[in-house]
């Protein structure tokens, strides 16, 4: 008996193993199709942003993408007037993206 739920114990450890090693590689996987940070990609929502129309689905799409890219822009001198401007924020609530704070 003794034996038999060391046997089991020892199944229930390589299970756990397996599925651990499982998620480690989804992990990986995810991290591998990052997003390429291009603030080009943002120009669906270049209406919304200049004349308060409300943000498509493509815009709102593209700024759920760019989100971990987002602080970079902020930092860029070139880009933060843009990204940090009323408009955008307005189309940031709009498609359900919390504005960053960086």
């Amino acid at each position: 008996m003794m034996m038999m739920m060391k046997k089991v114990s020892n199944c229930g450890v390589a299970v756990c193993a397996v599925v651990l090693v499982a998620v480690v590689m989804m992990e990986v996987a995810h991290m591998a199709e990052a997003v390429t940070c291009n603030p080009v990609e943002l120009s669906p929502c270049l209406g919304a942003i200049t004349n308060s129309s409300p943000p498509s689905s493509t815009c709102c799409q593209k700024v759920r993408e760019q989100r971990p890219c987002l602080c970079g822009y902020l930092q860029n001198p070139t880009l933060r007037q843009y990204v940090n401007s009323p408009g955008s924020r307005r189309v940031s609530t709009s498609c359900g993206v919390p504005f960053p704070t960086c």
